[in-house]
């Protein structure tokens, strides 16, 4: 037989462009059209109801940047459409190819009840099936103008991205206000050729499958009168029953479609967008439920549900009954798909307690999934945490986006830091936009890399990232693909049917031992530095806030604030979301962010403030409130008191040039650049600044990503650097600091090199006056240290990396995220680099060539980049910056920095010393939440972990009276397995493996 797939398949196409697919909607009449523009942000919906709109035409523009337009469309159903099924056509000015990414909106009957969504994928609004004739028809669109940042020449610079730049003019045209006849029989065979065409082109040209469609096809074909295609479209339907109905093989790959919408919580559009974004998506969920009875939709984001709860109680009520149902189902059990790298390690943990004690409360369902499609790698301590949770498995998809290697596995166990094993799915159709391709179907299917002991994905199916979700289109491919010969079978399932049945089928899946790192996204460790800044701020005064507020509550009455601080927790996490903490979003978003984490600061401190108030006292006694968990100057971790003074650090000239800084441990020479020639351990006489370098040098590299401009970092950057060593000032303050101030470009660096009395640790304080663009500032520690790995604070924990390159996987990381310290060492002597507010880093080594032959290994701390994709003016402006170089440090100095320069010493004056709630008799047991239980109870729980790697036994002094303790989640819940910590009266003993969390409940006596 001759080979004429090519021209069967091209007439399929024109086919369908030309006569099928036109022929869906064979009858339309137009709908009158009204508009009313809001004047500024969105109103409620009784007032665009409400609102007198004035005429608008089909072809009129309309809609400026961020706007809101209702528009009020009426019509009658013609008296010939009786018994059809009848349609409302609304196309606000789509492009079919950016659902999520333009203009949207939200239908309502005139009553207010909401209908469903509208987007470029989903256009349609039933009437009647079947209709009435003479029927009025009278619906209202809530419509956002949102404006297209990401465009098909992506990356360039807007100023659409916030509305105080975006300007007025209108973005949309309306395109088509029409009732229609919808021929379901014509949709049908539509997706029937759909399908076929779509699986052709996925099976093997020497297949029988393939031809055995192809002919079925061009049978349909000959039997359509392309003149009448809605009177012979029954009669090509058939000629395909027989190639549908073919089961497919036993050996298919099966996979689990779960109706999805990633909706991201802010990104391209501001959070109050996003709000609006749910509400839609919901709407057209609910209602595709209603149509569908197969269909599953699962939504994660308990922030989200709780905007539609507070923002749409008509569209809630609709998500409570399918919740009901079990076919709407709560994912993730997150507040919000956050960031994992950056977020601390107790708003890590608060993610998972407050997502799932949201859909605990409201719906009774406990999450055993952590679901994170989209976010940017994974941190190694993360495992711990889904357990400790009460969780065990985990959904991502993004790690498939990586440059340069493969991931070895789609199903595997995730092991964390402290060998903790999580249960973990990697999605092969590589998307968690699904939309039931048969390309689609086919990759997972090829795709997937565990065949031979596995054959169960899931497919995340619909519209997101701007929302949408599933289409009816979708809905009907995944029927014809239930048991299709040469696809994989599909089937709706709820993401725990999808585990259950993948874990029971794979027992003894491998291993995967630590940081699942994205080879992509490198610099939203760096990007918009202000939003990073304020999330680390915000984390440690939340600490703080709880800490001394509990500690008032049990010895003064104190009001504990469990709604102010329930709300502020949850707004900071909401900021976590993997696009507003890495820097990635418009900005609207961040601009709001940096207003958001001022307020939060001021909220916090003076909860803090007022705290230590009643816990000091009446007196004139000078105190220092220690809130790190670890004692300094003399004041126990959790306490007060009043602090011993050490000895007093020397300014001195430097002989060729600059200064020295003495302070009988440390002794540090400053050159006339104002870099750090040498930094001396006076104590063990060894130097710490590699032979012939400097340390605080500040250096400038060009950074224009081949794409995703506030995302990536390219490794070429590295060709190209500027060391910033020209300086305008290096003077000894009167202070006893050295001050150097450094111009560049358009831009100026004021620094402040300081050594506190009695303390190992060199405290450089940067501020910068950024205005660079498409530049990556840096600020680097060559030191003499050989070292094959290093080690970087995590959440509960730290994690190694290697120095070397030794392999792809390894050169891949050259960019990698730290949270208070990097930690180098050799045996018996080590170095550490701590922050305040910085996450992105690079550590590198050489071996120097001169006689010395040593190892030169650098630290490089990322401070600033100038993106100008998707906000144009990225980080302008004033920064300032701690960080600290720490010689002769163990691993345990190196956490014990890593809070000190993140937790001040807060000073007042009051009547005397306060005792801890908590105390513990070891360092490397460190106690990161003390507060009172979420329950309003007035138990005191106390969160901690084994911070250095090893095994600790520790007892615990506690401060109060307590009447019993229990080992709990996180969610504060008993644990059934654990058993009671050994307790001598006010003292409980306890023994950590290697990085262990533990969290103890004390009743109070």
């Amino acid at each position: 037989m001759h080979d004429d797939r090519n021209l069967v398949e091209a007439r399929l196409k024109r086919v369908l462009d030309e006569r099928i697919r036109p022929a869906v909607y064979p009858h339309s009449v137009p709908l009158e059209v009204a508009v009313w523009d809001a004047p500024d942000e969105p109103v409620p919906v009784a007032e665009g109801l409400a609102a007198e709109p004035r005429p608008i035409a089909v072809g009129a523009r309309w809609g400026a940047p961020w706007g809101t337009s209702w528009f009020r469309v009426t019509g009658t159903v013609p008296e010939e459409w009786a018994g059809r099924t009848v349609e409302a056509i609304l196309d606000l000015g789509f492009d079919e190819n950016m659902p999520g990414f333009q203009c949207e909106g939200l239908v309502y009957r005139p009553d207010g009840t909401p209908v469903k969504g509208l987007n470029p994928r989903n256009q349609w609004v039933r009437i009647g099936a079947p209709a009435t004739g003479g029927e009025e028809v009278r619906l209202h669109v809530e419509a956002a103008s949102n404006p297209v940042i990401l465009d098909y020449h992506p990356f360039l610079p807007t100023q659409l991205g916030d509305k105080e730049t975006a300007g007025d003019e209108p973005q949309y045209r309306l395109a088509r206000m029409d009732l229609a006849v919808l021929d379901e029989t014509v949709w049908q065979l539509v997706i029937d050729l759909e399908v076929l065409g779509e699986l052709m082109a996925e099976l093997p040209v020497e297949s029988a499958r393939r031809w055995d469609v192809l002919r079925a096809v061009e049978r349909a074909l000959d039997a359509l009168d392309l003149q009448d295609v809605n009177g012979t479209a029954e009669a090509a339907r058939a000629r395909l029953t027989e190639v549908l109905a073919t089961p497919a093989a036993p050996s298919a790959h099966r996979i689990s479609a779960v109706g999805h919408a990633h909706i991201d919580s802010a990104w391209l559009w501001p959070l109050r967008e996003t709000v609006r974004k749910v509400a839609r998506t919901t709407s057209n969920m609910t209602a595709l439920l209603e149509d569908e009875p197969d269909f599953v939709f699962a939504m994660s984001q308990a922030q989200q549900w709780a905007w539609v709860k507070e923002h749409r109680p008509e569209v809630w009520a609709r998500v409570k009954k399918a919740v009901a149902d079990g076919r709407f189902v709560p994912a993730g059990g997150m507040w919000v798909e956050s960031d994992t790298n950056m977020p601390g390690s107790e708003a890590m943990a608060r993610q998972f307690v407050h997502g799932k004690r949201f859909f605990l409360d409201e719906f009774g369902i406990e999450n055993d999934e952590a679901w994170l499609p989209d976010t940017f790698g994974f941190a190694a301590g993360l495992p711990q945490i889904i357990k400790a949770a009460g969780s065990k498995w985990l959904l991502t998809q993004k790690i498939s986006w990586s440059q340069t290697n493969t991931f070895p596995h789609h199903t595997f166990q995730w092991e964390g830091i402290d060998g903790t094993r999580i249960f973990t799915h990697f999605p092969p159709v590589d998307t968690y936009n699904c939309s039931m391709k048969g390309a689609e179907i086919a990759h997972a299917a090829k795709n997937f890399k565990d065949k031979g002991v596995a054959r169960h994905s899931l497919a995340p199916t619909g519209w997101g990232d701007g929302g949408g979700g599933t289409t009816r289109e979708m809905v009907a491919k995944a029927a014809r693909l239930r048991d299709l010969e040469g696809s994989a079978t599909v089937v709706w399932e709820t993401p725990r049917a999808f585990f259950e049945k993948a874990e029971a089928e794979y027992p003894h899946p491998p291993v995967w031992v630590g940081e699942l790192y994205l080879e992509l996204h490198r610099a939203t460790l760096t990007s918009q530095a202000r939003t990073k800044q304020g999330n680390r701020r915000s984390e440690h005064l939340l600490r703080e806030a709880e800490l001394w507020a509990a500690t008032a509550a049990l010895r003064t009455g104190f009001a504990y604030p469990y709604e102010e601080l329930d709300r502020i927790w949850k707004t900071v996490l909401l900021h976590q979301f993997h696009d507003i903490l890495p820097g990635s979003s418009i900005a609207w978003v961040h601009r709001e962010a940096r207003r958001t984490y001022d307020r939060l600061a001021g909220e916090l401190t003076a909860i803090i403030e007022d705290a230590q108030r009643a816990l000091a006292g009446e007196g004139g006694e000078p105190l220092v409130f220690n809130a790190a968990p670890h004692a300094r100057s003399g004041i126990p971790a959790g306490g007060a008191g009043t602090p011993g003074a050490g000895d007093a650090t020397t300014v001195t000239p430097r002989e060729d040039g600059g200064h020295v800084l003495d302070n009988g441990l440390l002794r540090v020479e400053i050159d006339g650049r104002g870099l750090v020639v040498s930094a001396y351990d006076l104590a063990a006489e060894r130097e710490t600044v590699a032979p012939g370098r400097a340390a605080n040098l500040l250096q400038l590299h060009p950074d224009f990503p081949n794409m995703w401009d506030a995302w990536d970092v390219d490794a070429f950057y590295r060709n190209t650097v500027t060391d910033l060593t020209d300086a305008d000032e290096v003077t000894a303050a009167d202070d006893g600091a050295v001050r150097i101030v450094r111009a560049f470009g358009s831009s100026r660096v004021t620094q402040r090199l300081s050594l506190a009395p009695g303390e190992r640790r060199l405290v450089v304080d940067t501020e910068v006056d950024w205005h660079e663009t498409e530049k990556f500032l840096k600020l680097a520690f060559p030191l003499d240290v050989h070292a094959e790995r290093y080690a970087s604070e995590t959440q509960f924990g730290h994690f190694h990396r290697p120095t070397h390159t030794n392999t792809s996987w390894e050169a891949a990381k050259f960019e990698a995220c730290n949270h208070r310290f990097v930690h180098l060492e050799e045996p018996g002597w080590g170095v550490a680099v701590v922050n305040d507010s910085t996450y992105g880093h690079d550590v590198t080594r050489t071996v120097r060539e001169d006689g010395d032959h040593g190892t030169t290994t650098t630290v490089r701390v990322s401070l600033l980049r100038a993106p100008r994709f998707p906000d144009p003016e990225t980080d302008q402006g004033v920064h300032r910056f701690r960080h600290a170089l720490v010689p002769g440090a163990s691993i345990g100095d190196a956490v014990r920095e890593g809070w000190r320069i993140n937790v001040p010493e807060r000073r007042t004056e009051g009547a005397g010393a306060v005792a801890p709630l908590v105390t513990v008799d070891q360092d490397a047991v460190v106690v990161t939440a003390v507060k009172l239980a979420d329950d309003g109870s007035g138990d005191v729980v106390v969160r901690f972990h084994e911070a250095h790697g090893g095994r600790a036994a520790a007892t615990l002094a506690l401060g109060f009276e307590a009447a019993s303790v229990s080992v709990t989640d996180l969610l504060e819940r008993p644990l059934s397995d654990a058993a009671e910590p050994a307790r001598d009266g006010d003292r409980v003993s306890v023994r950590l493996r290697p990085f262990e969390l533990v969290t103890l409940r004390f009743t109070r006596a």
